[in-house]
Parts: C-alpha cells; sequence; structure tokens
C-alpha cells in the first residue's frame, strides 16, 4: 500500500503546483503510515528530481523515453496506469492542471478507481472511506465527497495547500511500460507557450480588469501595477472577446478558473460567470465607481473611485513601501 503522485514538468523543470501537490501527497501518506512514491513522465535532469525528496517523496519512478518527452495523454494515462499496479498504490493525486483533467478520468477508468477533481483540503479518512472537499458549480459553492473505492484518484486545485519541506532523500529509479501504437492516436503538434509573463493557473496575485478600462490603451497601468506586485494579468470576457487582450488572459466560467491569494479586479462589474471562475480565491479586492457593482458583495476589500486615479495612487503607494522596506 502507497500514494502515487504523478509530478508534472514544462520543459523539464517543476512549477511550485508540483511541490505543492507532492507536500500534500506526503500529507495523505503520513494520514495512512505509508510511502510517497513520485512518478515523472518525460525529460527531466536528476536535480531536479533530487527536489522532489525535500518535499516528500521518498521514491521517484522515472519515465524518460523518446516518445514521452511530449505530452501525448492516451499514452501517460496507460504509464500512470501502470506505475499503480507495479508499486501497489491505494491513491493517485495529481495537479489540478490542464493535463491532470485530461490524465485524471482516463486513468479512473483504466483502474476503475474513484475520482473527484479540484479537491481545497486533505480528505477526512474513516475506514478506507475518503471525503473530500471540491469546488462545486464553477467555484459558486463547495461539495463534500465520499470515495469508497479501493483505488483513489484525486486532483489538487492549485495554491490551495502550502509547501512543507521535509528533507529527504529520494531513491530515483528508471521505470519501463511497454506502450502499443493505439496510445499514441492521439498527439500534441504544437505547444505556444507565453513567455516573460506569470502563469494564470500558478499566479498567487492577480491583477485583472474589465471594461471599466474603456479601452486596450489604457492597460498600461494595469501591467505596471501587476509588474510592482509580480502578478499575473487577467480580464474579463468582454474584454477578450472585443480583442482588447489575449483570450489566454480570460477568467472566468467560459475561460480560466483561478484561485491566487490576491485577485485585484479592476473596473469589472462582478457578473457571476466571472465570479465563477474567481470565487476561489484566497482575498479579493475590487476597484469600482460604480457602487452598487455586484463584484463587492463577494469582495473582501472593496474601493470606490475612478480607476484612473485609484490604480495610479495605489502603485506609487506600493512602489514607496518597497523602496523603504
Amino acid at each position: 500500500m502507497s500514494v502515487l503522485v504523478y509530478v508534472e514538468n514544462v520543459s523539464g523543470k517543476f512549477k511550485k503546483s508540483t511541490f505543492e501537490v507532492v507536500s500534500y501527497s506526503k500529507a495523505i501518506a503520513d494520514q495512512l503510515k505509508t510511502e510517497l512514491v513520485a512518478i515523472s513522465i518525460g525529460d527531466v535532469d536528476q536535480g531536479s528530481l533530487n527536489l522532489l525528496g525535500n518535499y516528500g517523496a521518498s521514491k521517484v519512478l522515472r519515465v524518460s523515453t523518446d516518445k514521452l518527452k511530449s505530452f501525448a495523454n492516451q499514452a501517460y494515462a496507460t504509464v500512470l496506469a501502470e506505475a499503480v499496479k507495479h508499486i501497489n498504490a491505494d491513491v493517485l493525486v495529481l495537479a489540478n492542471s490542464f493535463s491532470g483533467k485530461g490524465l485524471a478520468p482516463r486513468v479512473s477508468v483504466k483502474l476503475q478507481a474513484g475520482l473527484v477533481d479540484g479537491v481545497l483540503e486533505l480528505p477526512q479518512i474513516d475506514n478506507n472511506i475518503f471525503t473530500v472537499k471540491k469546488t462545486a458549480f464553477s467555484g459558486k459553492a463547495y461539495a463534500f465527497v465520499e470515495i469508497d473505492s479501493v483505488i483513489k484518484i484525486i486532483t489538487l486545485n492549485p495554491n490551495s495547500y502550502p509547501l512543507k519541506e521535509y528533507g529527504l532523500t529520494a531513491t530515483i529509479e528508471d521505470f519501463v511500460v511497454e506502450l502499443k501504437a493505439s496510445d499514441f492516436s492521439a498527439t500534441i503538434k504544437e505547444v505556444v507557450r507565453a513567455t516573460n509573463k506569470v502563469s494564470l493557473p500558478e499566479a498567487e496575485l492577480v491583477v485583472s480588469a474589465g471594461r471599466g478600462m474603456k479601452g486596450p490603451e489604457n492597460w498600461g497601468m494595469i501591467e505596471e501595477l501587476a509588474d510592482v506586485l509580480g502578478a499575473a494579468t487577467a480580464c474579463s470576457k468582454p474584454v477578450s472577446d472585443a480583442d482588447w487582450r489575449p483570450h489566454e488572459e480570460h477568467v472566468g466560467q467560459t475561460g480560466i478558473a483561478i484561485s491566487p491569494n490576491l485577485y485585484i479586479a479592476v473596473g469589472i462589474s462582478g457578473a457571476i460567470q466571472h465570479l465563477a471562475g474567481v470565487s476561489s480565491s484566497k482575498t479579493i479586492v475590487v476597484i469600482n465607481k460604480d457602487p452598487e457593482a455586484p463584484f463587492f458583495k463577494a469582495a473582501d476589500y472593496g474601493v470606490v473611485g475612478d480607476a484612473f486615479e485609484v490604480v495610479p495612487k495605489l502603485t506609487e503607494a506600493i512602489k514607496a513601501y518597497k523602496a523603504h522596506n
């Protein structure tokens, strides 16, 4: 009996969410009084794999072949299912990322395992039944779901669990799985990534803006505030639909769902479709000149004022604070 965690990499490097999911999986392993094994698929250097021990993995299964250097959903799902069988794992944990959302259902079917996605907290365990808290109704509510299957699969939302360092040393073991041609019937030909930007799903701080900015030419002050904070930039759906901002910045029910520690919304009314994608944020700050804007009901802090006056002053105040601290 053990816990297996899939450690996703991007261009051979692990992101913060990878270490979050390893820390989370280690806590589950401790609850079950068993070991945590990580599995890495793709071309990852030895130094990065060694880091996994620091966050709780006692062993790392390394799967590295030319065929698997690029993400292939069907093939990766086969590898994960075989790894679960190989170590006799009862629990498989993945990040609730683009890859995790695609892999988890496939592995669940292969193993006839119970699956809960978008989990926010550690499970409550009673007689091998897991009760887990997850987002529901596009983030507008929470659900508590029981998993009573023999094998359980969980995907963890980004920024839901703190990093914890254990200082362990993980042993690294090569793991080989025989793959069929059918495992590669669908493959990704090209991945285009935004560069020099903070990834929205990974971001702990997000500055977002809506139609209250009046036009794309006014986005400089949003980008400046984000730069000062070290935050990612985002936008509402009408903004991306109007091509004021790229579609990969659209957050909401039909865009990207995020859960940063701080979400600053500038000139966004707060329609329910937008709230669905950002309601998991730990702290929400709203800046809007309309005191009746629906977003204020969901906000932890609200500023009623003209964004064109408030945002520059806020940026200068943060710069002054950072200069003296």
